[in-house]
């Protein structure tokens, strides 16, 4: 009898149940020989219409897709060393394929025939976007390349995938391998007991009695935070600062020769298609037309904060110095004394605000306010097979009781997941012929799971971060766009991908949202108003210092991909040490070693264009005002539902956020935000 391989079946929903890691290499060498013979069958056809040539690319990369999908996204929340061995492989027998796909020049002669043929003009805006996407695709995929440098393009392109994947498991495996075991409680003094709780669980985890403090982020957060015991602040943050770099105490997991690595085939796969550097290579699919513009908007906005972040550290020196006994204030020390000066100054106890937040009521809450704002419901399903006993399945149910798409939630920090918070794509919408694809997202976060019976319970921050996250999913399920190449976040330029996250961010700061969805865990009492009151004084307490930091990892981001010299190498240390000279106010230690973990711009999709997070915030709080005020052209939510959300990338991101606001964004309402206007 024949097992059919889980990752090949024409499911909606992936088995996860039924995938392991000997279906991975099988089920990718079969996706990608179908992809192929696809591809020549289109490439051969002659036609030029969009059917037979597009809506079968779209149709053939579908299902490439849904092959790939589980097998990246296991490798980020349930790393065992045979997936990992199983994804290594596939993954970089899917790059050199897509790659090659890339260059594929019947292909690509089939989508110009296309742009080409009388018809084109009267397609679709939708349809004529996508065509003009695909040749841009194919041009940066170095199509028209050829001889050694095509093959060394190719080369590269394979090699960077793999780089990226080891330097992201470097980060996992250095994350997972520092812990310090406590056995005396009274080393956790200040520490929160929930928080304790949690330290406990990690203890029982790896069968010792006591605490195990770890750097899985809930870990830090509460030593970093709360723990009276100044040495230990320190060596936590040590041991966070420098993780998978030189000066770890374990340095097996160093980055260092990583990042050198990537950089130098970053700038020498930018120079091989004509840009003069990683940066312009990267800009050229963003809102930002070029680096210069975009090191413009950082300057511009580390000017206006510079000054109210300097006041903010001599603030922050002062009470230290009068309330802690802290006279040298040092980075260990900066979040244990703006909690206390939120405690003390603004009268916000984030441990006061956690049992008001416990994660079964914020989840019905932010379902109600999507229900509200967008008119879906969110349906809970158990017949779904999932990764993990945690993990919750949502239907998203429209007016009419159709089921339009669906969201798996994994929302528990644990061992073998990656850290951070992050959307990605299990099912993109896709409609052919009679046949419907449903587009469902995955929705990851590492908030502290729950401590025995006790639910787990959510800082303030944690739920902006949950509605962050839903808002790139809102993207991606809410869609209306037929094609899976420009539909949801797909083809959305990267400094624009954020619009839709930082807008629902907003709701966590609104008082009937907050309170509504809120309710103490042991007395159901909804968060008092006068508590609200003090939450929402305290939102820019330290904005000036928070965005600075920002800028700092913006600019040095972008300052390393367009100054990158190949006979210097990339000086990650002294681009940073110049960047943070002309915009930090706080100088880390010599031996932090943030980039070695910066995940984002060495294993993401944030390379050159980390800026974005604040580019598309000047989008979404101006955005947010007006919806605020519901001064738009179209009402308030069902206009950015269908201005925003649902064109995906059918149209340029500017185009869709005029025809949202009725104007171009404009800088102030950020600056209002941040509380930097004048």
């Amino acid at each position: 009898m024949t097992v059919t391989n889980p990752l090949l079946a024409d499911s909606d929903l992936p088995a996860f149940d039924a995938i392991r890691p000997i279906h991975v290499i099988p089920a990718m060498e079969e996706a990608i020989a179908a992809h192929r013979a696809a591809m020549e069958v289109i490439g051969q056809s002659g036609a030029d219409d969009f059917d037979t040539i597009m809506l079968a690319a779209e149709r053939a990369d579908f299902a490439l897709s849904r092959t790939w999908s589980p097998i990246g996204h296991l490798a980020s929340v349930a790393d065992t060393p045979d997936l990992r061995e199983a994804h290594a492989a596939a993954q970089a027998m899917m790059t050199a394929y897509l790659m090659e796909a890339g260059q594929n020049r019947i292909q690509h002669e089939a989508v110009q025939r296309v742009a080409q043929s009388a018809a084109f003009a009267t397609l679709p805006v939708a349809q004529r976007r996508a065509v003009e996407l695909a040749l841009r695709g194919f041009r940066l995929s170095g199509v028209a390349l050829e001889g050694d440098a095509r093959q060394r393009f190719l080369e590269i392109g394979v090699a960077l995938s793999d780089l990226g994947t080891q330097f992201s498991n470097a980060v996992l495996d250095a994350t997972e391998a520092w812990t310090e075991h406590v056995t005396d409680e009274a080393a956790l003094d200040g520490v929160p007991p929930g928080d304790k709780a949690i330290l406990a669980a990690y203890a029982q985890e790896k069968g010792l009695s006591g605490w195990l403090i770890t750097l899985r982020q809930p870990s830090v957060l509460a030593i970093l935070l709360h723990a009276k015991d100044r040495a230990l602040r320190e060596r936590v943050y040590r041991a966070n600062a420098t993780r998978a770099s030189d000066q770890a105490q374990d340095r097996s997991f160093d980055n260092s020769a990583r990042i050198e690595a990537i950089m130098k085939l970053r700038h020498e796969a930018a120079q091989i298609l004509g840009f003069a550097d990683a940066a312009a290579h990267s800009l050229e699919t963003k809102m930002a037309a070029d680096a210069a513009l975009a090191l413009a908007f950082l300057h511009n906005l580390a000017e206006r904060a510079r000054p109210v972040a300097e006041r903010e550290l001599a603030e922050a020196r002062a009470f230290a110095a009068a309330e802690l006994g802290l006279v040298d204030l040092q980075s260990w020390d900066m979040n244990h004394v703006a909690e206390a000066m939120r405690r003390t100054l603004h009268g916000v106890d984030q441990q006061a605000l956690k049992p008001y937040f416990p994660l079964p009521r914020v989840l019905a809450g932010t379902q109600a306010l999507i229900e509200k704002l967008f008119g879906v419901r969110m349906v809970a399903r158990d017949d779904v097979a999932r990764w993990h006993g945690d993990v919750i399945f949502y239907d998203l149910v429209d007016g009419n009781g159709a089921v339009v798409a669906g969201v798996y939630l994994d929302l528990f920090a644990r061992a073998g997941k990656r850290g951070g918070a992050w959307m990605d794509v299990c099912r993109s919408r896709f409609r052919d012929a009679d046949r419907f694809h449903r587009p469902i997202a995955y929705l990851t976060t590492n908030f502290a799971p729950p401590a025995g019976e006790r639910p787990s319970l959510l800082t303030h921050d944690d739920v902006v971060t949950l509605f962050h996250e839903f808002g790139h999913v809102l993207h991606h399920l809410l869609t209306e766009v037929d094609l899976p190449s420009i539909g949801g976040i797909s083809g959305v330029e990267w400094d624009a991908v954020e619009l839709p996250s930082q807008f629902m961010e907003n709701f966590a700061w609104q008082r009937d949202t907050l309170i509504g969805l809120s309710g103490h865990v042991d007395s159901g009492e909804p968060l008092p108003g006068a508590m609200f009151d003090r939450l929402l004084a305290a939102r820019q307490f330290q904005a000036g210092l928070a965005i600075l930091r920002q800028i700092e990892f913006a600019t040095f981001d972008l300052s390393l991909h367009r100054d990158y010299d190949p006979a210097a190498g990339a000086r990650v240390n002294e681009t940073l040490a110049r960047v943070r000279e002309a915009v930090a106010v706080i100088r880390p230690p010599e031996w932090n070693r943030f980039a070695h973990s910066f995940g984002h711009i060495f294993a993401g999709g944030y390379a050159a264009g980390y800026y974005s997070y604040l580019w598309a915030e000047l989008l979404s709080a101006d955005a947010f005002e007006l919806f605020a005020r519901r001064d738009l052209p179209g009402g308030g939510a069902s206009a950015f539902r269908r201005e925003i959300l649902a064109v995906g990338a059918s149209r340029p991101a500017a185009e869709s956020f005029h025809a949202f606001a009725g104007r171009a964004p404009e800088l102030d309402a950020l600056l209002r935000l941040r509380g930097l206007a004048a």
